[in-house]
């Protein structure tokens, strides 16, 4: 079963909110970091996400369009199904984090190497990943309105400018930076792989620099999402038996993902290649996108809104781990990828993302 290093870093973060939580004008101070570093996330994100390569995944549809269905329809009536257990369970504030987790979008790089290791169809891996990732910068919002309401930590019309000014605006300024990017690249003739490798550009020249600068800031969310926790005192409202409790709900709601992306797939007549993506998109939801919206949707309340998709995020990440080195053996994992999307270059060139 592996740790991701990340996840240790981050139990570390919430460590150090717990015994150094920011206060008076450090915590202002931390807040306004934080929310400058939610916003240069998602100009990250629209840095690195091809336009070119989003439209030429659309010749995939009813693969993308599946895994849209699984993680915007299916994830949240598990999560709506899961309010019966309040208060027997799960305490309100643990729920709402738990029906948070069921509508974030699904992650890029996880999906990519899970169903890389599996020998499935890594180009559309990216494009489901991609798809789901710009889609839950609108939906992801709206369904926490209309699921959430004042329960998520008070969302109003006020939210939805913030959501607008911190998550789509940045992200739009970063799309239009790779634009400019792409185009100074192909002026230049660097590299001849296709759209992803000619940058030539700033977002090409420091992608690993900048990959550690955005989960850099993504710890900076998490400390003052806790700090903020730890000066309530919300963490009153946890105990063993209902952390215990929710690692089982959220176990449950990744097998019936896993087995119902798996089989439903098959279902719909895709392939061995197409139902190995379809399953690790699918099942899985974003940590770093996540996050961000989190403190945007819950303010002072994020602590606990988050900590059921810190659990889950590393679940999914042990679990998957197991079935895509089963996967790989499969007698059927011989055979090539199918589908329009496989065939992508495009696509095929921002594996590293």
């Amino acid at each position: 079963m592996p740790i991701d290093p990340y996840i240790v870093l981050l139990i570390g973060t919430v460590g150090l909110a717990a015994l150094l939580p920011a206060h008076g004008t450090g915590a202002d101070v931390a807040s306004g970091a934080s929310t400058a570093a939610i916003a240069f996330l998602f100009f990250l994100y629209g840095a690195r996400l091809s336009t070119r390569e989003a439209l030429d995944g659309l010749r995939h549809w009813r693969l993308h369009g599946t895994v849209l269905a699984c993680t915007f329809v299916v994830f949240p009536v598990l999560g709506l199904a899961a309010r019966g257990l309040v208060p027997a369970l799960l305490t309100q504030p643990l729920y709402q984090g738990l029906l948070f987790l069921t509508l974030v979008p699904s992650t890029i790089q996880s999906s990519i190497a899970f169903t890389s290791i599996a020998r499935g169809n890594v180009p559309a891996a990216i494009c489901a990943g991609s798809f789901s990732s710009l889609v839950g910068i609108v939906v992801t919002p709206l369904l926490a309105a209309a699921l959430l309401g004042n329960g998520g930590g008070g969302f109003s019309a006020d939210s939805l400018v913030k959501i607008v000014l911190q998550l789509l605006v940045p992200f739009v300024a970063g799309q239009v930076l790779r634009r400019c990017d792409v185009g100074r690249g192909r002026a230049k003739r660097v590299g001849r792989d296709g759209d992803g490798r000619r940058e030539g550009g700033f977002v090409a020249r420091h992608r690993k620099l900048l990959g550690l600068v955005d989960r850099g800031a993504i710890l900076l969310v998490v400390y003052t999402a806790f700090s903020e926790g730890m000066t309530q005192g919300i963490w009153h409202q946890v105990g063993a038996v209902r952390l215990a409790a929710l690692l089982a709900v959220e176990g449950v709601i990744l097998a019936v993902m896993l087995l119902l992306t798996w089989y439903g797939a098959r279902a719909l007549g895709f392939g061995r290649a197409d139902r190995i993506a379809i399953q690790f998109a699918g099942s899985k939801k974003s940590l770093a996108a996540g996050l961000p919206m989190a403190s945007v949707l819950f303010g002072a309340h994020a602590s606990l809104a988050v900590l059921p998709l810190m659990l889950f995020h590393q679940m999914q990440l042990m679990v998957c781990a197991v079935i895509a080195k089963r996967r790989a053996h499969d007698p059927e994992a011989a055979e090539p990828p199918a589908g329009p999307a496989a065939a992508s270059p495009t696509a095929a060139g921002t594996g590293s993302r």
